[in-house]
């Protein structure tokens, strides 16, 4: 006998209730606090082993604030809140007194860890999460300080990065805000001085930044930003993402990034949402129908979605991976869709995508999830189990998104 729509639905956030609560977050909570150094260490591999003596990346700290705030704020009274808070608070106050620099404004890359800066580059990324973090921790515990920290980052950034001649937002500085040649999140990217994905959580850091602090200036940055996607980032052709730009917009490489893609379609739906404007988010949607349609290229039979197709000249390599984050991105945004359209097809994407995290991602001997699964069923034990990038942000959310959309 088929189960009922409000079986299935029920099914699923039970299942990600758990997952939340007995694997994630006690991987969170359990391992990464530092008792010696404080704040939260830098790295365990993917084998499960910890490095306590790995620098610690402001990404990484950011989003372990935002999840353990976000946590503490959806699940309400349970057993593990005070332990949430307590390290949600943590994860703050680590953030203020080490890698915020109170001297140029903006976050350091990356602390050594003793909280001594080693890497002082200003990486607009790195300060969109921040903002992020901050301002959930406010939503949660209603904390001042976070809040004036989040605003402060936000003006940072107004006042350095953004581009009021061509638009957009210029990508990296130095400690200092001067130029810098360098500009690159990671070795793998383009050194375009703008990126669709440094937007995107400029976006998404807004958005959360809008929740508890509905500032004039704030909104029409944030339409500004949803134009840019709408404009500039989404292939009029396409559908698909371009992700490296010059400071004039000219697109630099042809890069078909799914994950990206299908996580795009719900951040740019969400951000009409919380502003609140009906007409605003008339406009936005035949875009989140769009990038989302793209990105149904990197879906395979087994109900996952593979990383990126790259394009040079003639010729296109597909990465057919299964990275964490993209099979986290692709649940969240096919039951985005689900619930604007009512269309089952985007709730059983969801639903199989689940199904390939549960039977491949999820690492039963050491917790957590691997980074990625190769095509042939491998799991990845070479990169990182946490670390710079491998954090509770994407898989976290995904539960916590799910959670409270299907408990309405």
């Amino acid at each position: 006998m088929t189960p009922s729509l409000e079986t299935t639905l029920t099914t699923l956030r039970t299942e990600v209730m758990q997952e939340l609560l007995d694997d994630i977050l006690p991987f969170w909570t359990g391992r990464m606090p530092d008792p010696e150094h404080g704040g939260f260490y830098g790295r365990i591999t993917g084998t499960g082993r910890l490095d306590p003596l790995a620098d610690r990346g402001a990404i990484l700290n950011a989003r372990i604030l935002w999840t353990l705030s976000a946590a503490y704020r959806v699940l309400g009274a349970r057993p593990s809140s005070p332990t949430l808070h307590r390290l949600a608070s943590q994860a703050k106050s680590y953030l203020i007194d080490h890698f915020y620099d109170h001297r140029y404004g903006g976050v350091y890359w990356s602390v050594d860890v003793d909280g001594e800066p080693v890497d002082t580059r200003k990486q607009v990324y790195a300060l969109a999460f921040a903002i992020y973090g901050l301002a959930e921790y406010h939503r949660a515990t209603y904390d001042e300080e976070a809040l004036a920290y989040a605003i402060s980052l936000y003006r940072t950034i107004e006042q350095h990065s953004y581009d009021g001649l061509l638009g957009g937002y210029l990508e990296a500085f130095t400690r200092e805000w001067a130029d810098i040649d360098d500009m690159r999140l990671s070795e793998k990217d383009d050194n375009g001085c703008k990126t669709m994905n440094t937007h995107l959580h400029v976006l998404e850091a807004y958005t959360n930044l809008y929740r508890v602090w509905p500032d004039e200036r704030l909104v029409r940055r944030l339409r500004q930003l949803l134009s840019l996607f709408m404009d500039r980032m989404i292939d009029p052709d396409t559908g698909h993402l371009r992700l490296f730009f010059d400071r004039d917009w000219t697109c630099r490489r042809h890069i078909h990034s799914y994950g990206h893609e299908i996580e795009t379609s719900w951040l740019m739906h969400e951000a009409a949402q919380v502003l609140g404007d009906d007409h605003l988010t008339a406009q936005v949607l035949p875009y989140v129908h769009r990038v989302a349609a793209a990105s149904l290229e990197g879906l395979m039979p087994d109900g996952s979605m593979v990383y990126e197709r790259i394009f040079h000249l003639d010729t296109s390599h597909l990465d057919a991976d299964r990275h964490w984050w993209v099979q986290a991105e692709n649940v969240v945004g096919q039951i985005n869709l689900y619930q604007l359209t009512g269309n089952h097809e985007a709730l059983d994407r969801a639903l199989r995508c689940w199904t390939y995290i549960k039977t491949h991602l999820l690492d039963r001997t050491h917790g957590e999830w691997y980074w990625s699964v190769s095509s042939t069923g491998e799991p990845n034990l070479h990169d990182d189990k946490a670390g710079p990038w491998k954090c509770p942000y994407h898989n976290g959310r995904m539960c916590l998104e799910l959670i409270e959309r299907l408990g309405k």
